[in-house]
Protein backbone atom coordinates (compact mmCIF):
# COMPACT_ATOMS: atom_id res chain seq x y z
CA UNK A 1 0.00 0.00 0.00
CA UNK A 2 1.18 3.36 -1.30
CA UNK A 3 1.75 6.58 1.20
CA UNK A 4 2.43 10.05 0.50
CA UNK A 5 5.52 11.43 2.05
CA UNK A 6 3.55 13.40 4.49
CA UNK A 7 1.72 10.24 5.65
CA UNK A 8 5.60 8.81 7.01
CA UNK A 9 5.48 11.66 8.77
CA UNK A 10 3.02 10.79 11.28
CA UNK A 11 4.37 7.19 10.81
CA UNK A 12 1.26 5.96 8.73
CA UNK A 13 1.88 2.74 7.59
CA UNK A 14 -0.74 4.36 4.20
CA UNK A 15 -2.17 7.38 2.85
CA UNK A 16 -5.42 7.63 4.95
CA UNK A 17 -8.83 9.19 3.42
CA UNK A 18 -8.67 8.01 0.13
CA UNK A 19 -11.47 5.94 -1.49
CA UNK A 20 -9.03 2.79 -1.99
CA UNK A 21 -10.75 0.88 0.94
CA UNK A 22 -11.91 -2.43 1.16
CA UNK A 23 -15.62 -2.77 2.18
CA UNK A 24 -15.00 -3.98 5.32
CA UNK A 25 -13.12 -1.40 6.50
CA UNK A 26 -16.15 1.24 5.69
CA UNK A 27 -16.69 3.14 8.63
CA UNK A 28 -20.46 2.13 10.01
CA UNK A 29 -22.43 4.65 11.40
CA UNK A 30 -26.26 4.96 11.88
CA UNK A 31 -27.44 5.97 8.89
CA UNK A 32 -24.82 4.00 6.54
CA UNK A 33 -25.74 0.91 8.92
CA UNK A 34 -29.56 1.69 7.58
CA UNK A 35 -28.86 2.42 4.14
CA UNK A 36 -27.73 -0.74 3.83
CA UNK A 37 -30.47 -2.87 5.62
CA UNK A 38 -33.04 -0.56 2.75
CA UNK A 39 -30.63 -2.21 -0.20
CA UNK A 40 -30.39 -5.40 1.37
CA UNK A 41 -33.93 -5.37 2.10
CA UNK A 42 -34.94 -4.70 -1.60
CA UNK A 43 -32.27 -7.34 -2.57
CA UNK A 44 -34.39 -10.26 -0.71
CA UNK A 45 -37.72 -9.05 -2.00
CA UNK A 46 -36.67 -7.91 -5.52
CA UNK A 47 -37.94 -4.53 -5.19
CA UNK A 48 -37.34 -1.47 -5.87
CA UNK A 49 -35.78 1.26 -3.27
CA UNK A 50 -33.98 4.68 -3.58
CA UNK A 51 -31.22 6.22 -1.57
CA UNK A 52 -30.38 9.74 -1.24
CA UNK A 53 -28.56 12.62 -0.19
CA UNK A 54 -26.02 15.24 -0.58
CA UNK A 55 -22.80 14.79 -2.83
CA UNK A 56 -20.50 13.17 -0.84
CA UNK A 57 -22.79 12.02 1.90
CA UNK A 58 -22.04 7.81 1.49
CA UNK A 59 -24.30 6.81 -0.80
CA UNK A 60 -22.33 4.98 -2.85
CA UNK A 61 -20.35 3.64 0.00
CA UNK A 62 -23.20 2.13 1.24
CA UNK A 63 -24.13 0.59 -2.04
CA UNK A 64 -20.42 -1.12 -1.97
CA UNK A 65 -20.98 -2.29 1.31
CA UNK A 66 -24.26 -4.03 0.81
CA UNK A 67 -23.48 -5.40 -2.64
CA UNK A 68 -19.64 -6.65 -1.10
CA UNK A 69 -22.27 -8.89 1.55
CA UNK A 70 -23.93 -10.34 -1.27
CA UNK A 71 -23.26 -14.01 -2.49
CA UNK A 72 -22.09 -13.89 -5.77
CA UNK A 73 -23.04 -17.08 -7.11
CA UNK A 74 -26.88 -16.24 -6.03
CA UNK A 75 -26.53 -12.37 -7.11
CA UNK A 76 -25.76 -11.19 -10.07
CA UNK A 77 -25.02 -7.19 -9.87
CA UNK A 78 -25.33 -4.42 -12.82
CA UNK A 79 -24.15 -1.12 -11.50
CA UNK A 80 -24.89 1.77 -13.87
CA UNK A 81 -22.25 4.66 -12.59
CA UNK A 82 -23.91 6.92 -15.25
CA UNK A 83 -27.50 7.02 -16.70
CA UNK A 84 -26.84 9.58 -19.36
CA UNK A 85 -27.70 7.26 -22.31
CA UNK A 86 -30.95 7.27 -23.15
CA UNK A 87 -33.54 4.97 -22.81
CA UNK A 88 -32.22 2.71 -24.85
CA UNK A 89 -29.19 2.17 -23.24
CA UNK A 90 -30.44 1.04 -19.90
CA UNK A 91 -31.45 -2.00 -21.49
CA UNK A 92 -28.09 -2.74 -23.58
CA UNK A 93 -26.57 -1.82 -20.12
CA UNK A 94 -28.28 -4.93 -18.73
CA UNK A 95 -28.02 -7.10 -22.02
CA UNK A 96 -24.37 -7.08 -22.08
CA UNK A 97 -24.03 -7.10 -18.21
CA UNK A 98 -25.91 -10.85 -18.57
CA UNK A 99 -23.69 -11.73 -21.18
CA UNK A 100 -25.42 -11.40 -24.48
CA UNK A 101 -24.83 -9.18 -27.92
CA UNK A 102 -27.61 -6.35 -27.83
CA UNK A 103 -29.99 -6.52 -30.67
CA UNK A 104 -30.06 -3.36 -32.68
CA UNK A 105 -33.70 -2.29 -32.79
CA UNK A 106 -34.94 -0.93 -29.47
CA UNK A 107 -38.34 -3.09 -29.55
CA UNK A 108 -35.68 -6.15 -29.92
CA UNK A 109 -33.16 -5.42 -27.40
CA UNK A 110 -36.15 -4.53 -24.66
CA UNK A 111 -37.55 -7.81 -25.44
CA UNK A 112 -34.12 -9.36 -25.00
CA UNK A 113 -33.35 -7.48 -22.26
CA UNK A 114 -36.67 -9.28 -20.37
CA UNK A 115 -35.76 -12.52 -21.28
CA UNK A 116 -32.40 -12.19 -19.98
CA UNK A 117 -33.11 -10.87 -16.49
CA UNK A 118 -36.39 -13.66 -16.63
CA UNK A 119 -33.63 -16.70 -17.32
CA UNK A 120 -31.38 -15.44 -14.75
CA UNK A 121 -33.86 -16.21 -11.70
CA UNK A 122 -35.87 -19.03 -13.39
CA UNK A 123 -32.62 -21.07 -15.21
CA UNK A 124 -29.66 -19.62 -12.86
CA UNK A 125 -31.49 -19.17 -9.79
CA UNK A 126 -29.47 -15.72 -9.32
CA UNK A 127 -31.11 -12.45 -8.64
CA UNK A 128 -30.37 -9.74 -10.67
CA UNK A 129 -29.58 -6.11 -8.43
CA UNK A 130 -29.48 -2.88 -10.60
CA UNK A 131 -27.80 -0.48 -9.09
CA UNK A 132 -28.36 3.07 -10.85
CA UNK A 133 -26.39 5.39 -9.65
CA UNK A 134 -26.50 9.22 -10.31
CA UNK A 135 -29.92 7.81 -10.78
CA UNK A 136 -31.15 12.17 -10.74
CA UNK A 137 -30.06 12.59 -13.79
CA UNK A 138 -32.65 9.86 -15.12
CA UNK A 139 -34.77 11.61 -17.49
CA UNK A 140 -38.62 10.71 -17.47
CA UNK A 141 -38.68 8.71 -20.23
CA UNK A 142 -36.35 6.31 -18.73
CA UNK A 143 -37.79 6.62 -15.41
CA UNK A 144 -40.48 5.07 -17.47
CA UNK A 145 -38.49 2.67 -19.19
CA UNK A 146 -37.57 1.06 -15.76
CA UNK A 147 -41.13 0.94 -14.69
CA UNK A 148 -41.56 -1.28 -17.36
CA UNK A 149 -38.93 -3.65 -16.89
CA UNK A 150 -40.23 -4.67 -13.36
CA UNK A 151 -43.35 -5.85 -14.86
CA UNK A 152 -43.75 -9.78 -14.69
CA UNK A 153 -45.94 -12.26 -14.07
CA UNK A 154 -48.96 -9.93 -15.27
CA UNK A 155 -47.01 -7.21 -12.61
CA UNK A 156 -47.35 -10.16 -9.72
CA UNK A 157 -43.62 -10.07 -9.52
CA UNK A 158 -40.47 -8.14 -10.51
CA UNK A 159 -37.49 -9.95 -12.47
CA UNK A 160 -34.98 -7.86 -10.22
CA UNK A 161 -33.79 -5.90 -7.25
CA UNK A 162 -33.49 -2.02 -8.30
CA UNK A 163 -31.67 0.53 -6.34
CA UNK A 164 -31.80 3.96 -7.46
CA UNK A 165 -29.21 6.31 -5.70
CA UNK A 166 -29.03 10.06 -5.97
CA UNK A 167 -29.19 13.20 -4.97
CA UNK A 168 -32.52 14.95 -2.80
CA UNK A 169 -33.85 16.16 -5.93
CA UNK A 170 -34.69 12.44 -7.21
CA UNK A 171 -37.15 11.67 -4.49
CA UNK A 172 -38.77 15.22 -5.38
CA UNK A 173 -38.78 14.09 -9.33
CA UNK A 174 -40.49 10.66 -8.18
CA UNK A 175 -42.87 12.50 -6.28
CA UNK A 176 -44.42 13.95 -9.28
CA UNK A 177 -47.41 12.62 -10.66
CA UNK A 178 -46.64 12.06 -13.85
CA UNK A 179 -44.14 9.43 -12.27
CA UNK A 180 -47.25 7.93 -9.63
CA UNK A 181 -47.06 4.32 -11.44
CA UNK A 182 -42.97 4.14 -10.86
CA UNK A 183 -42.93 5.77 -7.26
CA UNK A 184 -45.78 3.31 -6.19
CA UNK A 185 -43.73 0.60 -6.63
CA UNK A 186 -41.20 2.07 -4.46
CA UNK A 187 -40.79 -0.08 -1.24
CA UNK A 188 -38.34 1.52 0.80
CA UNK A 189 -36.51 5.06 0.49
CA UNK A 190 -34.21 6.34 2.75
CA UNK A 191 -32.04 10.00 3.40
CA UNK A 192 -28.74 9.45 3.84
CA UNK A 193 -27.78 12.85 6.65
CA UNK A 194 -24.32 14.52 7.36
CA UNK A 195 -22.35 13.18 10.12
CA UNK A 196 -22.94 15.37 13.23
CA UNK A 197 -19.40 16.57 15.04
CA UNK A 198 -19.13 13.13 17.06
CA UNK A 199 -19.43 10.54 13.97
CA UNK A 200 -16.95 13.01 12.25
CA UNK A 201 -14.87 12.71 15.20
CA UNK A 202 -15.47 8.81 14.89
CA UNK A 203 -14.46 8.64 11.56
CA UNK A 204 -11.22 10.75 11.64
CA UNK A 205 -9.95 7.93 13.88
CA UNK A 206 -11.43 5.05 12.33
CA UNK A 207 -9.17 5.90 9.01
CA UNK A 208 -6.33 6.97 11.18
CA UNK A 209 -6.56 3.49 12.81
CA UNK A 210 -6.79 1.83 9.45
CA UNK A 211 -3.73 3.75 8.38
CA UNK A 212 -1.87 2.26 11.93
CA UNK A 213 -2.37 4.99 14.19
CA UNK A 214 -3.93 4.73 16.87
CA UNK A 215 -2.82 7.72 19.20
CA UNK A 216 -5.00 10.87 18.49
CA UNK A 217 -3.66 13.39 16.20
CA UNK A 218 -6.13 15.94 15.50
CA UNK A 219 -6.65 18.38 18.31
CA UNK A 220 -10.51 18.61 19.34
CA UNK A 221 -10.63 22.24 18.05
CA UNK A 222 -8.83 21.51 14.68
CA UNK A 223 -11.98 18.09 14.60
CA UNK A 224 -14.71 20.57 14.93
CA UNK A 225 -13.26 23.02 12.36
CA UNK A 226 -12.71 20.52 10.05
CA UNK A 227 -16.44 19.02 10.57
CA UNK A 228 -18.12 22.75 10.31
CA UNK A 229 -15.87 23.18 6.73
CA UNK A 230 -16.71 20.05 5.36
CA UNK A 231 -20.67 20.03 6.90
CA UNK A 232 -20.46 16.77 7.86
CA UNK A 233 -19.57 15.02 4.84
CA UNK A 234 -17.85 12.55 4.57
CA UNK A 235 -15.83 13.22 1.25
CA UNK A 236 -15.35 16.70 1.99
CA UNK A 237 -13.69 15.50 5.09
CA UNK A 238 -11.36 13.41 3.78
CA UNK A 239 -10.48 15.97 1.73
CA UNK A 240 -10.46 18.65 4.36
CA UNK A 241 -8.51 16.24 7.06
CA UNK A 242 -5.84 15.23 4.17
CA UNK A 243 -4.94 19.10 3.52
CA UNK A 244 -5.06 19.81 7.68
CA UNK A 245 -2.78 16.87 7.50
CA UNK A 246 -0.38 18.00 4.78
CA UNK A 247 -0.33 21.53 6.24
CA UNK A 248 0.71 20.07 9.76
CA UNK A 249 3.39 18.12 8.50
CA UNK A 250 4.69 21.20 6.02
CA UNK A 251 5.07 22.88 9.58
CA UNK A 252 7.20 19.92 11.05
CA UNK A 253 4.43 19.61 13.91
CA UNK A 254 2.92 16.24 15.05
CA UNK A 255 -0.44 17.12 15.72
CA UNK A 256 -3.17 18.58 13.43
CA UNK A 257 -4.04 21.87 15.46
CA UNK A 258 -6.72 24.26 14.87
CA UNK A 259 -3.99 26.41 12.56
CA UNK A 260 -3.54 23.49 10.14
CA UNK A 261 -6.97 23.23 10.25
CA UNK A 262 -7.64 27.14 9.61
CA UNK A 263 -5.44 26.52 6.66
CA UNK A 264 -7.46 23.40 5.31
CA UNK A 265 -10.32 25.53 5.71
CA UNK A 266 -9.00 27.96 3.58
CA UNK A 267 -7.86 26.08 0.55
CA UNK A 268 -10.84 24.35 0.32
CA UNK A 269 -13.18 27.01 0.30
CA UNK A 270 -10.73 29.34 -1.74
CA UNK A 271 -12.57 30.45 -5.30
Amino acid sequence: MSRAPWAAHFGLTRTPFGKAIAAKDLFVRDAHAEAVARISFCVVESALGVITGDVGAGKTVAVRAAVAGLDPTRHQVIYVANPAFGTRGLYVTIVRALGAEPRFHKAEVMAQAADLLAAEEAERHRRVVIVVDEAHLLDPAQLEELRLLTNAEMDSASPFAGILVGQPTLSRQLRLGTFAALDQRIVTRFAIKAMDIAESAAYLRHHLALAGRDEPLFADDAVARLHRVANGLPRALNNAATAALIAAASDGKDLVDDTCAKKAAVELTRD
